[in-house]
């Protein structure tokens, strides 16, 4: 009795951290997401902005490809952030470092902190968020500055499909990971 108990804990156990990786994003993921995207649209205009996230032939779909990797990144991000609100929360030396306040005090509303973790969250998340966004555009002129330079040396290094039609986004992904902390 004690084999199977032990072994559907077992099973528990990996199926959880499973469960959370195939977790979808959920309303507020995509429409950060979206708002990103709008953002990205117009820091880049609408030309540079088809060529970095748009795949079919008129780059039309553009806004649909960028809207679902944002959401992708964004439900990401919120994860990673409740991780280290948690840990910060958890931190029995929370105050030393942040000028004598509890955690509740520090990210919470009124005496008693109320949403301290829902606001902890949501500030990181923002930061991560305007850190990547701000990445995404310099990659993005990097890139059309390196194409500007030779086209078909930029394609061969950045391409990956068969036609190298995804350079452009190819390099937009590498260099805005490089910059983004």
């Amino acid at each position: 009795m004690k084999l199977k108990t032990l072994l559907a804990a077992a099973v528990v156990a990996v199926a959880v951290p499973v469960a959370a990786a195939a977790d979808p994003g959920d309303a507020a993921d995509k429409a950060n997401g979206a708002r990103v995207c709008q953002g990205l649209k117009t820091s880049l205009g609408e030309a540079l902005f088809k060529t970095t996230y748009g795949t079919n032939a008129d780059k039309s779909n553009a806004m649909g490809k960028c809207v679902a990797a944002w959401t992708k990144a964004e439900h990401q991000k919120r994860h990673a952030s409740e991780t280290a609100c948690k840990a910060e929360q958890a931190d029995p030396n929370f105050a030393t470092t942040h000028d004598g306040k509890t955690f509740a005090q520090f990210y919470g509303m009124g005496k008693k902190g109320v949403n301290a973790l829902q606001r902890c969250i949501q500030a990181k998340q923002a930061a991560a968020r305007a850190a990547a966004r701000l990445a995404t555009v310099k990659a993005a002129k990097a890139c059309r500055a390196e194409r500007a330079l030779g086209a078909a040396a930029f394609t061969a290094k950045y391409g990956t499909n068969a036609d190298k039609s995804n350079a452009f986004g190819r390099c937009v992904s590498k260099l805005a990971a490089a910059k983004t902390p």
